[in-house]
């Protein structure tokens, strides 16, 4: 890998974690508490012959919000068969984490927080486990689902 290609991912990685939280802050504050219903949208993500055997893989899907397209990354996990997707993005301060496949887990760069394979919190300073994502494969096709705030 060249450095620019490093920096270049780096750069997408930071500005994809700056997009993913200032949307969440933004529909908090924009929606008042009564009005604050979800709902779930699922978004092609991949064919399901790309769907990891075993262990994790990344993946990105794109979704509209408020008329906007924008993309998002998501782990895809098989764990003794069982599918799920997990959220890239920690729990302590929105950082995008990391999987490391020789320690069979997802770390932090940012203060080192660590999640396992099933997005539990292994160590460091992370509140809470990794967001599971709700997950479908229906002809062929993978769909992760995004949860949105409805339409006022």
């Amino acid at each position: 890998m060249t450095r620019r290609t490093f920096l270049t991912a780096t750069v997408k990685t930071i500005l994809l974690s700056i997009v993913t939280g200032v949307s969440a802050v933004a529909a908090y504050f924009m929606y008042p508490a009564g009005l604050r219903t979800r709902q779930t949208v699922y978004c092609d993500c991949m064919d399901d012959n790309a769907l990891p055997k075993k262990g994790v893989k990344r993946a990105e899907y794109r979704f509209k919000l408020k008329g906007k397209e924008m993309t998002a990354s998501v782990f895809i996990v098989n764990q003794e068969g069982t599918i799920y997707a997990l959220s890239p993005v920690c729990t302590h301060l929105g950082c995008l984490v990391n999987y490391n496949r020789h320690k069979n887990e997802f770390i932090c760069p940012c203060h080192g927080g660590k999640y396992d394979t099933s997005g539990k919190v292994i160590s460091g300073p992370p509140p809470g486990p990794l967001t599971r994502l709700p997950v479908k494969v229906e002809n062929g096709r993978v769909y992760i689902g995004v949860v949105l705030p409805a339409a006022a």
